[in-house]
């Protein structure tokens, strides 16, 4: 079944749950609002005394009562670098496969290059071994994209691989710029 995007009071994104999730969420009534159109509806059980049947009609973006927290720092890890990069190497600009490309530290980390959003891009096996200790200029190879941080919505949306069109309408309307990966 289809991934719910949570959201807090403030409507900030904060996670994908699944529907049973989503499920439990509504029946203990945490739900403040939902966004978008409606899924197909989820049947429980048949109540003894009406005899009527148990109906939840799941939306695929839904605020869920409790505390808003400040700031999110989103993970960094190769399955949402490799889709910010668009699956391309950001040296020779080819395409590549997850398997076949690596995290490069623009600063090496053996000089000091940290392990954050702003310091890494996808490289392909040849380009990250050509590139080696050095940073971009001193190997003549220059970066064909500024590596960034992905705000909240923007890194919901690398983190899922599929999403409904209202889910992407929310996160999209958010997006620091116009992104290739988010046609």
């Amino acid at each position: 079944m289809q991934a719910i995007l949570r959201l807090d009071m403030a409507g900030q994104p904060r996670g994908w749950i699944t529907a049973h999730e989503a499920i439990s969420a509504y029946a203990r009534g945490d739900v403040i609002y939902g966004i978008g159109e409606t899924l197909p509806p989820v049947f429980g059980g048949i109540q003894r005394l009406s005899g009527q049947r148990s109906r939840i009609d799941l939306q695929p973006i839904i605020a869920i009562q409790g505390r808003i927290i400040q700031g999110f720092t989103p993970p960094l890890c190769n399955r949402t670098l490799f889709r910010r990069d668009d699956h391309r190497c950001l040296y020779c600009g080819q395409q590549f496969r997850r398997a076949d490309l690596t995290r490069d530290h623009v600063l090496p980390s053996s000089r000091g290059g940290q392990d954050k959003w702003e310091n890494v891009v996808a490289a392909c096996r040849r380009c990250n071994w050509k590139k080696d200790n050095m940073t971009p200029e001193e190997a003549g190879m220059p970066l064909l994209a500024v590596p960034f941080r992905p705000n909240p919505y923007e890194w919901h949306y690398l983190a899922k691989d599929r999403i409904l069109v209202d889910q992407m309408d929310y996160l999209s309307k958010q997006f620091k710029a116009q992104r290739d990966w988010a046609h």
